[in-house]
């Protein structure tokens, strides 16, 4: 199972992103994606959609970067896409997460 986390942005219906990862979440047991969204000069990119891709490209969750392009999933380990959309360009990165945090920078362009 994936959780995208935060609030529905009213827009779109996808979840905004953003804020500290709650004490609630035991990282021990639980793996987490999350990273932040640059543009080509290492600009954070706020209101990017971040889609995550499982092993065989299939569609399974996607979220609009909040403040400081930040990003977050939920889900279990193994490779994993980001797939990055923005208005300056896009990116595909393929990732192997780990239980625990996995931190990504995602470099979109033209």
């Amino acid at each position: 199972m994936v959780m995208a986390t935060a609030q529905a942005n009213a827009g779109c219906g996808a979840p905004a992103q953003g804020g500290s990862i709650s004490s609630a979440v035991d990282l021990e047991t639980e793996t987490v994606l999350t990273g932040t969204v640059v543009n080509p000069e290492g600009e954070e990119v706020d209101g990017a959609y971040v889609r995550l891709l499982d092993a065989s490209g299939e569609f399974t969750a996607e979220v609009v970067t909040g403040g400081g392009g930040r990003f977050r999933f939920f889900a279990a380990p193994g490779a994993w896409t980001l797939r990055s959309l923005s208005r300056y360009g896009d990116s595909t990165n393929e990732v192997e997460a780990e239980q625990g945090l996995n931190e990504y920078t995602v470099e979109v362009s033209r």
